[in-house]
């Protein structure tokens, strides 16, 4: 099970909006529509969750190149919404390098258990994508969640701390 929405920061605290990442096919879709929810180009986090397998954190702040944390890159590969996420440069690849999966072959829906899926591609390129997270873990220091307290965070409970944390576990609450 998948959840995913919207935290923007206003002049009054924290606005959430739960968001449909169905019409999502890239990165810069998924900047795009954070970018839509502020329209004074303040900070927009999208938090995107899988049940207890990863959790991922975009931060878009007005024009500036989204910056990326995944909790687990593995994971998020077996996930159709993690593989918006996993760009080759967060991966430490070549654009258009061929280490890893073809995540095309995978035909993924967004609903897969990542325990469940076998993949489809040999050992090695399974390899390709690390077991850990991925990312600038740096992304949310400025907001009161250091490095060190955004990696020991669970996947099963780790949004709700990073909203807690913002002081807006009360407006992801009501959109979750």
């Amino acid at each position: 099970m998948y959840f995913a929405a919207l935290l923007a920061r206003t002049e009054d605290g924290w606005e959430a909006s739960d968001t449909e990442l169905d019409d999502v096919e890239t990165l810069s879709d998924l900047a795009d529509l954070a970018r839509e929810a502020s329209p004074d180009e303040d900070t927009v986090l999208v938090l995107i969750e899988q049940e207890d397998a990863w959790f991922g954190v975009v931060r878009v702040d007005g024009e500036d190149d989204p910056r990326i944390y995944v909790s687990d890159a593995a994971a998020a590969r077996r996930s159709a919404y993690g593989e918006l996420l996993l760009t080759d440069e967060l991966l430490g690849r070549e654009p258009g390098s061929d280490d890893g999966p073809d995540l095309e072959s995978l035909n993924l829906d967004g609903t897969e258990d990542p325990d469940a899926v076998e993949d489809e591609e040999d050992g090695a390129a399974a390899d390709a994508v690390p077991h850990s997270p991925v990312g600038d873990s740096g992304i949310l220091d400025d907001l009161g969640i250091s490095e060190k307290e955004l990696r020991a965070l669970d996947a099963d409970d780790a949004l709700g701390t990073i909203a807690e944390a913002l002081g807006a576990s009360e407006v992801l609450e009501t959109v979750r």
